[in-house]
């Protein structure tokens, strides 16, 4: 009875009552203020019946009503209705409330994908005290909560594992990374076989902004434009071929993929089937990087600059996070002399305003990551990044953000499809004691952080301006109509 005491009391510190979230729910009055009240979001369809579970135990601990499935509810929903709520009972001289909005923080559980998902939307609401973040590693990759120290295997469901994880965000530091915007625009003849991407095919961090002709009815040319946010990486080419070719499967035959270890297994085999391995025999020459799109960037300058990129290259990463396919690195950790000689600004950090450019020739290439020094072709760091393809080079290329991938169509008339990716703010995620991202005040307290204004730029697209205001993750600032209309 002691330990079932001692058990409750310690569920206080995370407890916040239901009034907080129902306005039309009678005032609950606590015994103690919670240290660390959290809302908790969990994607049920993530690891297999791990996600089903899990929300089962956070149920039975926790108060039923800050334990959210992501197939219900959508986060953004969720949290304008409780930052409103709070705000009224805060100025009705609520204690608890002004108490929970100063310490709370949240919960998710799912892949990197469904994480980026909330990241977005705590940035779009534009918090004036947003909430840090803590990770679930429910999905097969997990580089953001392996990142910050909280593990790449799936967790156990039961109460002890659930408490333990909770006792770890109570001991958690805040750590500040940044957040990366990205914008795409296809601009293709009316009638071209390029089609816009369908709203079911897109991942949840890319989202569609606005379908508009070009001056009138009549013009021949119509542009559609999506707008998204990535914090851990943004990678184009063969890398991004199998990760669809995983999610295609996966959607097709769930039940091929119920743990993490059978989808690590069926990955491996959708590279080898997919020609990763034999890239020289299986990919063609006209989707290598180079071939594909015209790539630049904006360093501390503020000046765009054209990127060269080795005609071998079939892979590229935009990197923020020291974590990518599962825990690899691969960036490594250069010299001082290859620093210098390459115009490497410091080592990767993930609040320093700047990306790492990475690039692979195959998987053989990737698997030099398993060495300790092992590292991928580093190409550059930027500030901001653009991709233009080329046209006619072939009807579409494979991308990905977070984990999430997609098929991009290209257009192969004089149609026009760019992607620019610049620096937009940051966001706060929880780290533990295992955690292997650096920042800024951990690397050298002396370094300031390198945020260039973009407006310096000449060559700057000013079209651009407007998505770049928010990331699209809130159902407030997403365009809702259907782009195949027209």
């Amino acid at each position: 009875m002691e330990k079932n005491a001692d058990g409750n009391n310690m569920m206080k510190e995370f407890y916040i009552p239901t009034y907080i979230f129902a306005p039309e729910s009678p005032v609950e009055h606590v015994s103690q203020i919670p240290t660390c009240p959290v809302i908790v979001f969990i994607n049920t369809k993530s690891g297999g019946l791990l996600g089903r579970n899990l929300i089962v135990t956070y149920r039975k601990l926790l108060n039923h009503a800050q334990v959210f499935d992501l197939l219900d509810e959508a986060p953004d929903k969720v949290l304008h209705k409780l930052y409103s709520n709070l705000e009224r009972l805060k100025h009705g001289g609520d204690t608890l409330a002004s108490e929970i909005y100063r310490r709370l923080r949240l919960i998710v559980a799912g892949g990197d994908g469904t994480a980026g998902w909330l990241l977005g939307t705590v940035s779009d609401l534009k918090l004036a005290h947003p909430p840090p973040v803590a990770t679930v590693p429910l999905g097969t990759g997990n580089n953001l909560p392996y990142s910050f120290g909280w593990g790449k295997r799936n967790p156990g469901t039961d109460q002890d594992s659930v408490i333990s994880f909770l006792q770890l965000v109570r001991e958690s530091r805040e750590m500040n990374i940044d957040s990366w915007h990205i914008v795409m625009r296809m601009e293709s003849p009316k009638g071209s076989p390029c089609d816009p991407i369908a709203p079911p095919d897109l991942p949840h961090s890319l989202h569609a902004f606005r379908c508009v002709p070009k001056t009138d009815p009549q013009d021949m040319e119509y542009s559609y434009t999506y707008r998204g946010g990535f914090w851990n990486y943004f990678s184009m080419g063969m890398d991004a071929q199998v990760s669809y070719a995983f999610h295609s499967e996966r959607k097709l035959h769930p039940e091929k993929f119920k743990n993490q270890l059978s989808n690590q297994k069926q990955y491996l085999k959708l590279a080898c089937t997919q020609g990763w391995f034999c890239a020289s025999l299986f990919h063609p020459m006209s989707r290598n990087i180079a071939c594909l799109a015209k790539v630049k960037i904006m360093k501390k300058s503020g000046k765009w600059e054209t990127l060269e990129i080795p005609q071998s290259i079939r892979s590229i990463v935009c990197l923020n996070l020291p974590s990518f396919s599962g825990g690899l690195n691969p960036w490594g950790t250069p010299s001082k002399r290859k620093q210098r000689k390459r115009d490497l600004v410091m080592p990767p950090l993930v609040d320093d305003g700047l990306l790492e450019i990475v690039g692979f020739k195959d998987a053989w290439h990737g698997l030099v990551l398993l060495s300790p020094k092992g590292h991928g072709t580093r190409l550059a760091q930027a500030h901001r990044v653009r991709f233009e393809f080329l046209r006619g080079a072939t009807d579409h290329a494979y991308m990905r953000m977070d984990g999430e991938p997609w098929k991009q169509p290209l257009p192969t008339d004089d149609g026009k499809v760019v992607v620019e990716i610049s620096h937009t703010g940051q966001v706060k995620m929880l780290a533990t004691k295992d955690c292997i991202a650096k920042g800024i005040h951990e690397s050298c307290p002396a370094i300031s952080t390198i945020h260039p204004d973009s407006s310096s730029s000449d060559d700057t697209d000013d079209d651009f301006e407007e998505e770049r205001r928010n990331f699209g993750a809130a159902l407030s600032f997403r365009y809702t109509g259907d782009v195949n209309k027209q």
